[in-house]
């Protein structure tokens, strides 16, 4: 299938849609084309928030695109916007194609509230630092959904997931698509089929559009590759134990036999991250530098909790997040100390990719931090021991921004060029979903 005209009129975009806006935009759409476009409420978030879909398509078969399963990844927000308007102006797309298509633009609002603050600002590295929130592992929609096996079982699945998990139960899909993006890594793909042709038309369309592949160390140790920046996806019986999750989306999807696919596209575009000349470092030193760095962190952050810990009253989902990042985050790093074969030079895209891992998890969690004694000093609670942390982590946290834009290379990216990506890559995943249920 030849998605470059779907993906050559995807607009262009200046901000990330506020979840009010998200609604709004929902509610125009069916009103307009009320004959075409269907909305209904799925579910209800943890803060009483509606959770919504829009169904349009002639089927026969149904793609399921979740968009926001983590609420600091909201790229999705406008491919569900700019897929959803092609299908209602686009009629061979919505009725030859053969899908009904069921678009949840966010499946964390309450999250995504919490990162509005940057959402206007999306080149803004310090905005999105200082306005992070990710929510604690056994809080995240994407991996709570449950696990039924006898050696782990996992049922604490929230209200967010119940309402995926419901309207899967109902369409019974064919492919589930759910969005996701990092920050400085490259884009790359997991497939939960090797399906090593569809996994090269994925990487090609991000090229075409500018973006560097991800060739640096892969998300999860031992990962499997499935080609060049594309891997198999990860099942919850592979990672739960470890993270004290559920399963993920793909897990629910393999239920109905439908292909899954998870997109990962960055902010910034650093060549360097797909650089595959030697680096003059050893793979496993690269590795073993990176860990010291995220280790570094974790200690000098459960420091400074000790001395506030006492007089923490607000139980914000900021201190949620961070004393799990905190409490567990050595634990999930643990399986890159015996990954095999890395006595040999790293590539250039290696060493860049171990380091700005720890760059990444300095700025997020040290903000996390801030927004978790922001809100301690906002209900009142003035505390000697809250206001002096707040000022030593205000001045590490700039030493920490300062330190990674001194080894930044990163270029804003377009967000038509991130949007344009996940669209077409759900138009060929659909499609080659739609040729094996035909096959």
């Amino acid at each position: 299938m030849d998605v470059t005209s779907h993906m050559s009129r995807v607009p262009d975009f200046t901000a990330f849609p506020m979840v009010d806006q998200m609604h709004a935009e929902l509610d125009d759409l069916a009103a307009a084309h009320p004959d075409l476009v269907r909305l209904r409420r799925i579910g209800t978030s943890r803060l009483g928030e509606p959770l919504r879909a829009a169904t349009i398509g002639a089927g026969p078969h149904d793609a399921v695109i979740i968009g926001g399963p983590h609420p600091n990844e909201p790229i999705g927000a406008l491919t569900v916007s700019a897929l959803l308007r092609q299908l209602v102006e686009d009629t061979a797309l919505r009725e030859d194609f053969g899908f009904r298509w069921h678009l949840v633009p966010c499946a964390d609002p309450d999250g995504a509230r919490l990162n509005e603050g940057w959402y206007a600002r999306p080149n803004d590295r310090r905005a999105c630092a200082e306005h992070f929130y990710r929510p604690a592992e056994a809080d995240q929609v994407e991996w709570t959904f449950p696990l039924t096996g006898e050696d782990y079982f996992f049922d604490r699945t929230l209200p967010e997931t119940e309402a995926l998990m419901r309207l899967m139960d109902e369409v019974k899909p064919a492919f589930v698509y759910s969005l996701h993006n990092g920050e400085l890594q490259g884009a790359f793909y997991y497939l939960s089929r090797d399906d090593r042709a569809l996994a090269a038309r994925l990487t090609a369309i991000a090229t075409a559009e500018g973006l560097p592949l991800h060739m640096g160390p892969p998300e999860v140790p031992g990962a499997v590759q499935i080609g060049p920046a594309a891997y198999l996806s990860p099942r919850g019986s592979e990672l739960a134990a470890t993270y004290g999750i559920g399963g993920g989306s793909v897990d629910y999807a393999d239920r109905f036999g439908a292909l899954h696919l998870v997109t990962e596209l960055p902010y910034w575009a650093d060549p360097r991250v797909d650089d595959q000349t030697p680096a003059d470092q050893e793979y496993g030193e690269a590795i073993r530098d990176s860990l010291a760095g995220q280790r570094a962190l974790i200690a000098e952050l459960a420091a400074s909790l000790a001395r506030v810990k006492g007089d923490l009253t607000v139980r914000s989902p900021f201190r949620r997040a961070l004393e799990d990042f905190i409490g567990a985050h050595d634990e999930f790093i643990g399986g890159w100390e015996s990954l095999p074969g890395t006595d040999r030079p790293a590539t250039v895209a290696e060493v860049v990719g171990s380091r700005q891992i720890v760059h990444l998890m300095r700025l997020r969690y040290c903000g996390t931090y801030l927004r978790m004694l922001d809100a301690e000093l906002a209900a009142g609670y003035l505390t000697p021991a809250v206001r002096a942390e707040r000022a030593r982590l205000g001045a590490r946290f700039d030493e920490w921004f300062e330190e990674a834009e001194a080894e930044a290379m990163g270029t804003p990216i377009p967000l038509r060029s991130l949007v344009a990506v996940q669209l077409g890559a759900a138009l060929l995943a659909a499609d080659s979903a739609r040729r094996t249920r035909l096959s």
